[in-house]
C-alpha cells in the first residue's frame, strides 16, 4: 500500500504513476470512442469495470442543494435552513480574478482542451515531480464537475458519498464520459459556472457565493484579486488550507495561485507580487444555518414548518421524497407567524418564567376561522446545548411533530364536555348535586355499546378544589367555579361517547398519538394533549362552532435554474364540530370564568375574552386556555419531565405555595394576548342568556331535582325533593325547581339547596317531609333537558 508523505501527499514517483496511469486511461478511452467494437478494450475482462459502451449515454445535472429562507407572514426573514450552504449565481455575477484564478491553478488550459486534456496530464506530471508535491492536479475543470454532481446527488448517506469518491478504474471511465458529454452539451461558460457554484470551499460554504461570504461577507461579483486567489487555492484542500484555522498555509496557497495567474498571464507578475504582500483580509461570517437562527424566539415554529414539510403527502408521497425536497433546499417558505403576535408570546414568557427554571411553560397562538398558526413559544430556548437550558424537544406541539408526549390540560378540558352536553340536548341550567367529594357513578355508557365499570370494591373517589365547593350547581357556575363534581356528573348522565365524538369534532386527540381512553374521568382532563392542539380547539368556540385544522405554511415558491417555481402546500380544512348556538353557550359560559371565576387573572380588560384554568392532580401541569373572537391561545406550565410538583416553588421568580392555572398560566395569557391583539379590532361575542339558577316555567329554585339526592350521603330520593320543594317553591314565589333536595348537606334535610335565592317559607314544613330517600349518587329525580 502506497505510504503518504510528511505532511500529506503522494510521493514525486507515486504522483508519476498516478498520473501516468490517468493518461493511460484517458488514452484508453479515446480509443474505446474511436472504436466503439472494442468495448472497454479489455478493461472489463475480470468483469472489474463496467464496459464504455453500457455506460448510460445522459447525464443529468443535479439540482443543487441551496440555502431555503422561512419568512413570517409579513415577508420578514425568520431563519435560514439547509444541508448545504449555497446561492447559485450566473457567472456574470462572480468576479472576473475569481474565474481566472480557479482555471489558473485547476485546469489552465481549459479553453483550449476538450473534455480530457492529455498535454495537462503530461504538464502537471512534470510540475508536481519537481515540486515534490501536489501544486497541480490532472483532472479538468470539466471531470471535476462531474465527480461533484456524484457527490452532490450522493447528499449526506455516506455509503453514496464513498462510491462518488472511490478511487477506482471503473468511476474514472465513468467520469470520462460524462465529461465529454457534459462538453459538448453545455460549453465552457455554462461549466465553469456550474463549477463555481457546486464545489466546496470549506466552513460549510458549497458555492463561490456562500464562500465569499463566509470568508469575506460580501458577494462573490465584488471579490479582488487577492481574495479570489485565496478563494481558489482552498479548493484542492479545504480543510489543509483553511484561512480560518491555518493563516500560514493559506497564504502559501494563495501566493501559489497568484504566482499560477501571473504564469498563465491573467495578471502581470507586478501585480500578483504587490499582492503576495497582502494580508489576507478575513471578515468571517459565522453560519446562520438551521432553526437555531431564528428570530423572535421562532425557533421551535421555524422547526415546525420543517415537520411539516417532512411528514405532510402534499411534498411527496414517501418520506424519502419529503426529506431530498427539504435538503435540497431552494425554498422560500412564506408563513402564517405574525410577527407581533410572536414577540408577544416570547415577551410574555420572559416577564413570567426564567429558562433556568424547574419547570417550563409552552404558549401558541392560532386565528379562529382559518387555522394559521400565529405565535409559538416556550421558555427553554431553542438549542442543543443542555448546559444553557436549551432543547429541540417542542413542548407546544404533538410527539410526531416533534414535541413530547404530552401533558394533562386538567380542567380546560371541561368546555368539551359541556359542548358535547349542550349539543345533544342539555340546557346550560343543567344543574347537579355535585358534592364536595364523591365516587365515580358506575357504570357509566362508552361507545358501541359498552359500559365503563368502576372497580366495586376500591371506588374511585374524586373531590373538588375547595370543601367550599358544595352543589348544587348548574353549568354557568360549576365551569366559573370548575367543579369537578358537577362535570364527572355530566359526563355520566350524558355517556362517555358524545364527548369522544366532540373531542374529535374539535382536532383533539392524545399528543402521543393513542386513542383517548373510554373513562368518565376524561371529563377532568387526565389525557395527555398538547398546548396548539389545545389552542387548535377552542379557537372552534371562538368561530362559532368551526374547527380548522392548524397550518403554518401559506405559500413555497422553489428556485429552480433561474425561475421560481410554486409549490401546493398543507390547507387548513373546516368542518362544523358544533352549532353555532353551542359554540355561543360554550363562550357565555367560558366569560364567566375571566370574569367572576377562576380565570380571571387572565381578563383582558374592555376587550371580550373567555378562557378555562386547568390544574392537574399534584400540580404536575397548569394551563389557560382562552380566546376572543378573532385569536385563540394556550399556555401550559409545568415540568416536561412529569416529575416536579408545582408545590414551594419559584417561577419566574415569584414563589408559590401551589400553581393554580389562573396564577401563573393566566398571566401569561393574558399579556402575550394584549401585545398580539394590539391596534387590532375587538369584537364581541354572540352571548346568549343563561340564567343564574331560574328556569323558563317560572317555578321556585328552591329543590333541585337534578341534585340527585344527596348522592348517597343520606340516601335523599330526588323524586321526593322534587315534589316538596316545587310545592314551596311555587307557594313562596321562590322562582323555578326541578326537584330534589340538597346534594352535599349533611343530613340531607336542608330543601332549597344552597348558591340561589329562595325566600324563608311563611309557613313551617315538617323535618321528615322532605328529608331524602336516594339511590347512592346516581339519582332517580327528574333531569332537565
Amino acid at each position: 500500500m502506497p505510504k503518504k508523505r510528511s505532511g500529506g501527499g503522494l510521493s514525486p514517483m507515486q504522483q508519476a504513476a498516478k498520473f501516468l496511469g490517468v493518461s493511460v486511461l484517458a488514452g484508453a478511452v479515446m480509443a474505446g470512442i474511436a472504436l466503439p467494437a472494442a468495448g472497454a478494450l479489455g478493461l472489463a475482462a475480470k468483469g472489474s469495470v463496467k464496459g464504455f459502451d453500457e455506460i448510460p449515454a445522459n447525464l443529468k445535472s443535479p439540482r443543487l442543494s441551496q440555502r431555503t429562507t422561512i419568512l413570517d407572514n409579513q415577508g420578514g426573514q425568520i431563519a435560514t435552513v439547509y444541508s448545504r450552504d449555497r446561492t447559485v449565481v450566473d457567472l456574470k455575477d462572480i468576479s472576473p480574478y475569481m474565474q481566472k484564478a480557479i482555471v489558473a491553478i485547476e485546469d489552465s488550459r481549459f479553453y483550449k482542451h476538450g473534455a480530457v486534456d492529455l498535454k495537462g496530464v503530461l504538464r502537471a506530471l512534470n510540475k508536481n515531480a519537481q515540486e515534490g508535491g501536489v501544486a497541480q492536479g490532472a483532472s479538468t475543470l470539466t471531470q471535476q464537475l462531474v465527480k461533484n454532481y456524484f457527490i452532490e446527488e450522493a447528499g449526506d448517506d455516506p455509503t453514496k458519498v464513498a462510491e462518488a469518491t472511490q478511487q477506482t478504474l471503473g468511476r474514472k471511465i465513468r467520469e470520462l464520459k460524462y465529461a465529454i458529454q457534459i462538453e459538448d452539451k453545455l460549453g465552457k461558460k455554462k461549466i465553469l459556472e456550474n463549477y463555481l457554484n457546486i464545489t466546496f470551499f470549506g466552513e460549510q460554504a458549497y458555492g463561490v457565493e456562500a464562500a465569499s461570504q463566509r470568508y469575506f461577507s460580501k458577494h462573490a461579483k465584488d471579490l479582488n484579486v487577492q481574495e479570489s486567489a485565496l478563494l481558489a487555492g482552498i479548493v484542492q484542500s479545504p480543510s489543509r488550507y483553511d484561512p480560518v484555522n491555518d493563516e500560514a498555509e493559506a497564504t502559501k496557497r494563495r501566493n501559489t495561485v497568484l504566482q499560477r495567474m501571473a504564469e498563465v498571464g491573467d495578471i502581470s507578475q507586478k501585480e500578483a507580487d504587490q499582492a503576495k504582500e497582502k494580508p489576507l483580509g478575513l471578515h468571517t461570517s459565522r453560519p446562520k444555518n438551521g432553526c437555531i437562527t431564528a428570530v423572535k424566539g421562532a425557533g421551535f415554529f421555524c422547526d415546525y414548518v420543517r415537520q411539516v414539510v417532512l411528514t405532510d403527502p402534499v411534498f411527496g408521497k414517501s418520506k424519502e421524497a419529503r426529506a431530498k425536497l427539504w435538503n435540497q433546499g431552494g425554498l422560500t417558505i412564506r408563513t402564517t407567524l405574525d410577527p407581533q403576535a410572536q414577540e408577544s408570546v416570547q415577551a410574555s414568557i420572559k416577564d413570567h418564567v426564567y429558562k433556568s427554571d424547574a419547570v417550563a411553560t409552552a404558549a401558541t397562538l392560532v386565528e379562529p376561522g382559518t387555522g394559521k398558526v400565529l405565535g409559538m413559544g416556550q421558555s427553554r430556548p431553542y438549542g442543543v446545548n443542555i448546559k444553557n437550558d436549551e432543547t429541540t424537544i417542542n413542548l407546544s406541539v404533538n410527539h410526531d411533530m416533534g414535541g413530547g408526549v404530552g401533558y394533562q390540560p386538567g380542567s380546560t378540558f371541561k368546555p368539551i364536555v359541556a359542548a358535547a352536553a349542550v349539543e345533544g340536548g342539555k340546557p346550560p341550567t343543567q344543574e347537579y348535586s355535585s358534592p364536595y367529594e364523591m365516587t365515580y357513578p358506575s357504570p357509566v355508557s362508552a361507545c358501541d355499546g359498552k359500559l365503563w365499570r368502576d372497580d366495586p370494591r376500591k371506588p374511585t373517589k374524586l373531590t373538588n378544589e375547595n370543601e367550599e365547593e358544595r352543589g348544587p350547581y348548574g353549568m354557568k357556575e360549576a365551569t366559573a367555579k370548575s367543579v369537578n363534581t358537577y362535570y364527572v356528573q355530566l359526563i355520566s348522565d350524558i355517556g362517555i361517547c358524545p364527548v369522544i365524538d366532540m373531542a374529535k369534532k374539535m382536532g383533539v386527540q392524545r399528543a402521543d398519538g393513542r386513542q383517548i381512553r373510554q373513562a368518565p374521568s376524561i371529563a377532568l382532563g387526565t389525557q395527555e394533549m398538547s398546548p396548539l392542539t389545545m389552542a387548535s380547539a377552542y379557537a372552534a368556540f371562538a368561530s362559532r362552532g368551526m374547527y380548522c385544522t392548524p397550518v403554518a405554511i401559506e405559500s413555497i415558491t422553489q428556485k429552480v435554474g433561474s425561475e421560481q417555481k410554486s409549490l401546493a402546500v398543507p390547507k387548513s380544512t373546516c368542518s362544523r364540530a358544533m352549532s353555532e348556538k353551542t359554540a355561543d353557550t360554550i363562550s357565555t359560559l367560558l366569560k364567566g370564568v375571566v370574569e367572576d371565576g377562576t380565570g380571571q387573572e387572565a381578563g383582558l380588560g374592555s376587550r371580550p375574552s373567555a378562557g378555562k384554568t386547568g390544574t392537574t392532580d399534584e400540580r404536575y401541569a397548569a394551563w389557560f386556555v382562552g380566546y376572543t373572537p378573532n385569536m385563540a391561545g394556550a399556555v401550559w406550565v409545568g415540568d416536561p419531565q412529569h416529575k416536579r410538583k408545582m408545590t414551594s416553588i419559584t417561577i419566574g421568580g415569584v414563589p408559590h405555595d401551589k400553581v393554580y392555572g389562573g396564577e401563573v398560566p393566566g398571566p401569561i395569557w393574558r399579556d402575550m394576548m394584549s401585545g398580539a391583539l394590539e391596534d387590532k379590532p375587538a369584537p364581541d361575542f354572540n352571548l346568549i342568556d343563561i340564567p343564574d339558577g331560574d328556569s323558563e316555567d317560572g317555578r321556585g329554585k328552591g329543590d333541585r331535582g337534578d341534585n340527585e339526592g344527596n348522592n348517597g350521603n343520606n340516601g335523599n330520593n330526588g323524586n321526593t325533593g322534587q315534589l316538596i320543594g316545587g310545592l314551596i317553591g311555587g307557594l313562596t314565589g321562590g322562582g323555578a325547581a326541578d326537584g330534589g333536595a340538597t346534594g352535599g348537606t349533611p343530613g340531607g334535610t336542608t330543601g332549597g339547596g344552597t348558591g340561589g335565592t329562595f325566600p324563608t317559607p311563611t309557613f313551617s314544613v315538617p323535618e321528615n317531609l322532605i328529608q331524602g330517600q336516594g339511590n347512592g349518587g346516581t339519582g332517580t329525580g327528574r333531569r332537565r333537558h
